[in-house]
């Protein structure tokens, strides 16, 4: 037994040479890898965009509620304050405060002034031509001895 020991000792003792084993790349196995870690990763960006999408599509939907409510709100207000400003010039009510805040009375028939409506004239041809005040218009050339006959004409 004791020699078996011994052997077990010079074995253990022995240089032996445990060279690193170099294995050649298999050049078609790394193209499979790199094909597949490259459809692994456009899937995933697909993936990524597509719940992207989803979820801005969302957060838009949500907006548009969120405005639509505002909305109706404010043509609610607007209502309301269009009623108070019908409410407020109502001449009843204007009546109201000028007799019993303000103590005015209600002119008398004697007092009321009427004005009468003015209607505009109709705009004249452009080819009319007008006269000075107090002068009637002549078709005519005055005379060239007369006074004013150059002041016409020109």
């Amino acid at each position: 037994m004791r020699s078996h020991r011994r052997d077990f000792e010079r074995d253990i003792k022995r240089d032996i040479r445990n060279n690193p084993i170099v294995r050649e790349v298999d050049q078609a196995r790394q193209r499979e890898l790199w094909r597949s870690v490259g459809i692994g990763v456009f899937l995933v960006a697909v993936l990524l965009f597509s719940a992207w999408q989803h979820f801005e599509l969302l957060r838009h939907g949500y907006r548009i509620e969120q405005v639509q409510q505002e909305r109706a709100r404010e043509l609610e207000i607007n209502r309301h304050l269009r009623l108070e400003i019908e409410t407020l010039k109502s001449p009843k009510r204007i009546e109201q405060i000028a007799t019993e805040q303000l103590n005015l009375v209600a002119p008398t028939s004697e007092d009321a002034i009427v004005l009468e409506r003015v209607i505009p004239s109709a705009v004249p041809d452009s080819g009319m031509v007008a006269a000075r005040r107090g002068e009637t218009f002549d078709d005519t050339e005055p005379e060239a001895g007369t006074p004013g006959a150059d002041d016409i004409r020109r």
